[in-house]
């Protein structure tokens, strides 16, 4: 008792210290606290969320072409396939494929068939650790573009143009990307000029895509509903930050910012796809980013569809918005293209050059 009245006794004359100790663990320690409890658990998303796979190889008729091998930026080795229109169709251009998380190269059946039969040639290639390309030790791909992905589509970009300029062809490519890959193609787009017209399926930018789950799953391990409901939104940009610099250093990657690198690309065609009922990638996710572009731009929301679904759903619209995308912006371009003043990579020295971080 008497140690009771002692303790009370020093508090009440060292009050002032006292406030001071319990201001600082509410402003600083408890939101310590919080953030930390919020990353780690937040941290399972980047590892975790799987997305659902559109179709699976079976679901269609596979096309067949010229296999070919050739170097990631960084020196990997990837595996590809070159497939050429029909020698009485008028060739058209050039399209890069970038396939979605879990697919291949031959997934590129299911959207860019039109396109082959009207007279383009498509290259499609498998990311590293995907179908028959190599694996780098020590890296797991996962559903988030890292600049591993944009290794991979820069040397497929340099590929195409060297074999364009070695056949006397203008250096001009168009790519098209299903969701990961569509956000690897808006980076490799921001970076070379060469990139004409860029179709973007079921995009996203993992920043933005991070901290929507964030606030999407933290009521399940939020401890009190009205703190979780009436965060700032400085708290979840900071919580998002925190989680990037965890992961990069768990998974031994960065994650580029497709939402950056859209607002710094100069400006080039770009179609965006969404399918209006993806529980994956909400819509709202590509309007951003279509707000964000540049003229010329154009948005479909694919009505009914799931992520990367408005393929299957709409297969008649699609083939013909995006064949007409890239008749307009690909194929018939003027005889000379209006200069863009920031100057470009060629090709050959895409091939030797030592790769730079990714924007």
């Amino acid at each position: 008792m008497l140690a009771s009245w002692y303790i009370v006794d020093i508090l009440a004359r060292n009050w002032a210290i006292v406030v001071i100790a319990f201001t600082i663990t509410t402003l600083v320690v408890v939101p310590v606290l919080v953030i930390r409890k919020y990353a780690l658990i937040s941290l399972n998303i980047l590892r975790n969320t799987a997305p659902p796979l559109a179709r699976t190889p079976l679901d269609y008729e596979p096309v067949r072409g010229e296999p070919i091998t050739f170097p990631a930026f960084d020196g990997l080795s990837l595996a590809g396939m070159l497939l050429r229109p029909e020698p009485h169709v008028p060739r058209r251009g050039t399209i890069i494929f970038a396939h979605e998380f879990c697919a291949d190269m031959h997934s590129c059946a299911r959207y860019a068939r039109p396109l082959l039969d009207v007279g383009y040639e498509i290259l499609t290639f498998d990311f590293r650790g995907h179908g028959q390309s190599s694996t780098q030790t020590g890296f797991v791909p996962r559903q988030w573009v890292t600049e591993r992905e944009l290794y991979d589509i820069r040397g497929a970009t340099a590929l195409a143009k060297l074999w364009l300029t070695q056949r006397g062809l203008p250096p001009l490519v168009g790519i098209f990307g299903i969701s990961r890959g569509a956000g690897a193609a808006i980076l490799a787009a921001e970076e070379d000029l060469d990139v004409r017209a860029i179709v973007a399926d079921g995009a996203y930018s993992t920043d933005v895509a991070i901290e929507y789950f964030m606030r999407r799953w933290a009521y399940i391990f939020a401890s009190v509903r009205v703190l979780y409901e009436n965060h700032h939104p400085a708290f979840w940009r900071f919580l998002r930050w925190t989680v990037t610099c965890l992961a990069r250093r768990e998974f031994g990657c960065r994650f580029p910012s497709v939402r950056r690198a859209i607002q710094s690309m100069i400006p080039r065609p770009i179609l965006f796809i969404h399918g209006e009922r993806d529980s994956y990638i909400p819509v709202e996710q590509t309007r951003q980013l279509y707000a964000l572009a540049g003229e010329p731009r154009s948005l479909w929301i694919a009505p009914g569809a799931r992520h990367n679904q408005a393929v299957t759903l709409h297969p008649a619209q699609y083939a013909r918005r995006t064949t007409a995308f890239f008749d307009r912006h690909l194929a018939a371009r003027p005889t000379q293209p209006a200069p863009i003043t920031r100057d470009a990579p060629t090709a050959g020295a895409a091939l030797v050059a030592a790769p730079r971080a990714p924007a």
